[in-house]
C-alpha cells in the first residue's frame, strides 16, 4: 500500500523542512482509442487529509468506480490539485508519450502552490521546474501520486461519459474510450468521430 515514505525521502535528500510541499503527478488515458489524456498534480497537507482516507488511497486501477468517486470528493476538498490535459489533436501530432508529458506539465503549472519537488509516476521526467523523482508504479507506492491517479481517473471517466451522450453507440460511458469489443464494433459500423485518435490502430486503419 502507498505511504509517505517517498515524500519523506525526497524531503530528506534535499534537506528540506518537514512538511515541505511535494507534488505528486500521474496521468490517465494513454491507451484509449478516443478522448484526451488527463493528468493531475496534487499537493497533500498531511494535517488536513483524514487518516482513514490516506489508508484507503491506492492505485486508481485497483479501486472500484464507486470507491474512486468517494475518494475523489474527499480529495477535491482536502488537497491542492490541478488538472492538465492534451487533446486528441495534440496526441496525433506529437505522439501519446509526449502528449502525456505535456499534460503533466500543464497540471503542474496549474497548481496554486509552488512545490519544492515532485514525484512523478512512470520513468519519464516531464520537464518540471523543480527537482523530480520518476517512480515506476508510483501510484501504488506514494500516497501523493495515488491521490493524483484517482483525481485524474475520475475526471477523465466523467469526460468520456459526457462525450458518450453526444456520441452514443461506442460505449464510452463504460469503456472510457478503450478498445472494448463494443467500441471496436461501433467503430466498424459508425466510423470514427472527431474524438478518436487517428494515429492509433484500428482507427488509423479505418481511415486509410
Amino acid at each position: 500500500m502507498p505511504d509517505f515514505s517517498l515524500e519523506d525521502s525526497i524531503i530528506s535528500m534535499l534537506s528540506l523542512p518537514a512538511g515541505s510541499p511535494i507534488a505528486g503527478l500521474d496521468e490517465v488515458g494513454r491507451g484509449p482509442l478516443a478522448g484526451p489524456v488527463v493528468a493531475c498534480a496534487v499537493v497533500i497537507d498531511r494535517e488536513v487529509l483524514p487518516p482513514p482516507v490516506a489508508a484507503a488511497l491506492d492505485d486508481s486501477k485497483k479501486l472500484s468506480a464507486s470507491k474512486r468517486e468517494q475518494l475523489y470528493e474527499i480529495l477535491a476538498n482536502t488537497t491542492r490539485y490541478a488538472l492538465g490535459q492534451a487533446s486528441v489533436e495534440e496526441i496525433d501530432t506529437i505522439n501519446i508519450l509526449q502528449a502525456s508529458l505535456l499534460a503533466m506539465r500543464r497540471a503542474y503549472e496549474g497548481l496554486s502552490i509552488q512545490p519544492v519537488a515532485a514525484l512523478v509516476d512512470g520513468n519519464r521526467d516531464p520537464g518540471l521546474p523543480c527537482p523530480a523523482d520518476c517512480i515506476v508504479k508510483g501510484d501504488s507506492k506514494s500516497l501523493t501520486i495515488a491521490a493524483a491517479s484517482i483525481i485524474a481517473k475520475v475526471t477523465r471517466d466523467r469526460q468520456m461519459c459526457d462525450l458518450a451522450k453526444t456520441y452514443p453507440g461506442y460505449g464510452w460511458e463504460t469503456n472510457a474510450g478503450y478498445g472494448s469489443a463494443l467500441h471496436l464494433a461501433a467503430l466498424r459500423e459508425l466510423g470514427p468521430t472527431s474524438h478518436h485518435r487517428k494515429s492509433f490502430s484500428p482507427v488509423k486503419d479505418l481511415l486509410s
